[in-house]
């Protein structure tokens, strides 16, 4: 029988679960439209006085910006995350998005005000960019220190599912504009998706509103004023003692890499081989679908079998399907490149991502967890995100179109996080609601 005193923290914890989820999914449609849209669109309206080729690299490139500023938002947010809670710091963090990716959609083009689109655009990117940095870290900690510790790999996984969210969100809504003529898409229709980011966020804030702090930030604010301890700076605490950190970024890039290369590369890389872009949006959609009930499955099987055993998983079937990932999206076939996306994101990306909210949570103390934790995700996202893509299209224009300098890239990348997850120290399953592993 369960008692009336355990029915309000359920309840409480479902809210929590809803909030992280729609909140981090607002969050990454924002965020992955712009991939998307870098992708297809930006190249021709932003990068117009350079080549084709030039202009895709730039319009890439700029992806790179947002990704850069990521451990900006990290450090930004989980300083007063830290400080004054994970509540009213999300809060400003989906705010922050929501009015530079509706920006975004009202941007004058290349054509209209010359340099200074481009510019304006990098900027909008970059506050994007720090604020989806702040995100991750506080939806991710909000679903951790609310749950059960037999639960908290289950539990996290959800604000990792709001990124795949996002992202089928993002690749639908566009794909649908792009049936749209084409020269009323180019000149107006590309911008519908991004104004309505506006009516996501107050969706999102509406959830994220209603939730309580964090039990474990409350629980240790209390204990610092009954000792006396004054609180040290979140970042001292996370640098002073760098191997957690420095471990956890090199875990998390192959996460990184492998998404890239399914997001971001593989949506050029397909259109080129002949498949129409509503098709290759189409299936980046049921490929988000598939991703989002990875990443749960994957958190629920780390309560079980370990943090690090399910993200070893990832590693290895992504780096074993990256020849035939390949392969598959090269042949220009619906059917052959479904198949690929699905394997990639099911099998792939949804186990490394989805335990990576609890390990990563695991990995530092609740006085410094929203830095730590933010920190380590957003480094990797910045090399294993930002810049994989360019590497890889650079990859392929120096082999002429072949793989195989890919593949030692994406193999090299692998075995170097599954060395690190080997040096990494094993946190038992469950950790204890009082056991800070840095305490």
């Amino acid at each position: 029988m369960t008692s009336s005193g355990n029915d309000p923290n359920r309840r409480e914890l479902r809210r929590v679960l809803l909030a992280s989820y729609l909140g981090s999914a607002v969050e990454y449609y924002d965020f992955l439209l712009y991939v998307t849209a870098s992708s297809l669109v930006f190249n021709k309206l932003f990068f117009s006085n350079l080549s084709p080729v030039a202009g895709t690299i730039a319009s890439l490139a700029t992806l790179a910006v947002g990704y850069v500023s990521r451990p900006l938002g990290a450090v930004l947010f989980g300083h007063f995350g830290d400080r004054l809670g994970r509540k009213s710091v999300l809060v400003v963090s989906l705010l922050m998005m929501g009015a530079s990716t509706t920006l975004i959609g009202v941007l004058p083009t290349s054509q209209q005000v010359g340099a200074l689109a481009p510019v304006l655009l990098v900027l909008l990117r970059v506050l994007q960019g720090i604020s989806v940095g702040g995100e991750w870290g506080g939806a991710s900690l909000m679903a951790f220190e609310h749950a059960p510790p037999h639960r908290r790999g289950f539990a996290a996984s959800f604000s990792a599912a709001g990124g795949p969210t996002g992202t089928a969100l993002a690749a639908g809504v566009l794909g649908l504009f792009t049936l749209m003529p084409r020269d009323q898409f180019f000149s107006w229709g590309w911008r519908l998706p991004f104004l309505l980011s506006a009516v996501l966020v107050g969706i999102g804030l509406w959830t994220r509103l209603r939730i309580s702090e964090s039990p474990l930030f409350v629980a240790e604010k209390r204990r610092q004023q009954e000792s006396g301890e004054t609180p040290k700076i979140p970042l001292w605490e996370v640098l002073r003692s760098p191997r957690p950190l420095i471990l956890a970024f090199l875990a998390l890039l192959a996460s990184f890499t492998f998404n890239s290369l399914v997001g971001s590369f593989s949506l050029t890389y397909s259109r080129d081989h002949g498949l129409d872009v509503s098709v290759v949006l189409g299936i980046q959609v049921v490929g988000g679908i598939v991703c989002v009930a990875g990443e749960i499955l994957g958190g629920a099987a780390s309560d079980r079998f370990g943090r690090r055993a399910v993200l070893a998983f990832g590693v290895i079937v992504g780096s074993l399907f990256a020849y035939p990932f390949l392969q598959l999206i090269s042949s220009g076939e619906t059917g052959k490149t479904m198949l690929a996306f699905v394997v990639m994101y099911g099998f792939a990306v949804g186990p490394l991502f989805g335990p990576t909210g609890a390990y990563l949570s695991e990995q530092f103390a609740t006085r410094s967890r929203y830095t730590g934790a933010s920190l380590g995700y957003q480094s990797a996202s910045t090399v294993g995100g930002g810049f994989v893509p360019v590497i890889l299209a650079s990859l392929l224009a120096a082999s002429n179109g072949g793989h195989g300098l890919i593949l030692l890239f994406l193999v090299g990348i692998g075995v170097l996080s599954l060395l690190a997850l080997a040096a990494g120290k094993r946190v038992p399953q469950p950790v204890l609601v009082t056991d800070d592993v840095n305490a």
